[in-house]
């Protein structure tokens, strides 16, 4: 009888024990999901914050700001229409303050922009999503730069198959990023090896390594009030020193490394926004170096074309295989590209106009890639 009455009194003190616990212990708050991809495409982003005032989402691409309604639980949120299946970078403005998107672990590297990324999943014809395909490798190296005076890094993609023990040589593409991004942001952001590894696989692109280094050569114009841009002192000599680290530096360690052709006729030179000028000043001041250029949505050099291309002429022109040149309509640069087109144009020099829809975004440099890399090494 003692153990039983024991045994009631100990059960007895578990369970009140038990009910002060619980009613002691915080109540467990529900996970945010975002971004919420929907089966129509459209997209819900939601972030927690009963505290601020006002909150709106910033997504690539979009016009203006998509501003977010708070419920009584303190979450915010809004919808947007379908979108189109790609990647798109995006950003969280609560009361002011650009913010990655606390409930998503992906995010964009760059040095000056938060943005987290979102993903709609498209079709496997898309050639920036992973199909069941052979895959290259990407190599990441790092040097001491005797012409910038820093420690910088660049990424190599091998393409399927490449063996480096192999006799095999192969053409090569230097890929430039544009300002404020560093030097994984086509790997990164831009799907370029997914990209290049669709196009090998379907017969659409010559396998190649393509090569891409950090692009800044004066690496002070990401500091707040650099004046790049505006200074034409430091916009020189950021691009004058990329072009030497890239000549003395990149181009000889890659040739020294990898199985890589070493004749202008295999080497392209393509870029967007900052990447794509420093592939115009850099290849048509060089073209016993380089037989292939690219420029996407290019923004840094000025209309003193005479200037910027002092030896370009349609007789030194005539060793270029391909000089393309890309924007997007809605782009805030396509005005100095139409005028640099012009200039061209007035010179009898041979090129190609590609004007896509599109601002100053990813979604327009992932098809010209697309595009452009698809012309090279025939």
């Amino acid at each position: 009888m003692k153990r039983t009455y024991f045994a009631i009194a100990v059960l007895s003190m578990s369970v009140l024990l038990g009910a002060l616990l619980t009613a002691a212990a915080p109540a467990q708050t529900p996970p945010v999901i975002s971004p919420d991809v929907h089966a129509d495409k459209s997209v819900t982003f939601r972030f927690r914050a009963p505290n601020n005032k006002e909150v709106a989402v910033i997504v690539e691409g979009a016009p203006k700001p998509l501003a977010m309604q708070k419920d009584d639980q303190g979450v915010w949120s809004v919808t947007t229409e379908p979108l189109a299946p790609d990647y798109y970078g995006y950003t969280i403005i609560a009361d002011g303050v650009g913010l990655f998107d606390p409930s998503n672990h992906t995010v964009k590297p760059n040095f000056l922009v938060r943005a987290s990324e979102l993903h709609v999943p498209g079709p496997a014809s898309l050639p920036w999503e992973i199909g069941t395909v052979p895959h290259g490798e990407i190599h990441h190296h790092f040097y001491k730069s005797v012409v910038v005076g820093d420690d910088r890094d660049y990424y190599v993609y091998t393409p399927p198959g490449y063996d480096a023990r192999g006799k095999q040589t192969y053409p090569v593409l230097y890929l430039l990023h544009g300002f404020s991004d560093d030097a994984s942001a086509w790997t990164a952001v831009g799907r370029a090896n997914v990209i290049l590894d669709n196009l090998i696989a379907q017969g659409k692109a010559k396998p190649m390594l393509v090569v891409m280094p950090l692009g800044y050569g004066a690496p002070e114009v990401l500091l707040p009030n650099s004046g790049v841009w505006r200074d034409p002192a430091i916009t020189q000599r950021n691009f004058d020193k990329f072009r030497e680290a890239l000549l003395t530096e990149v181009i000889p360690r890659v040739e020294g490394e990898y199985l890589a052709a070493k004749d202008r006729n295999s080497r392209a030179v393509a870029g967007l926004s900052m990447g794509g000028s420093e592939s115009l000043l850099t290849g048509l001041n060089t073209l016993d170096k380089f037989g292939w250029i690219g420029a996407f949505s290019s923004g840094g050099i000025t209309e003193e074309f005479d200037k910027e291309f002092p030896a370009l002429d349609p007789k030194s022109a005539e060793q270029l295989h391909l000089l393309w040149i890309a924007c997007g309509t809605d782009d805030r640069l396509i005005d100095i590209n139409r005028k640099f087109r012009g200039w061209l144009a007035s010179k009898n020099i041979k090129h190609v106009d590609i004007e896509t829809p599109g601002a100053h975004t990813w979604m327009v440099w992932r098809r010209n890639l697309t595009e452009f890399s698809a012309l090279l090494f025939r």
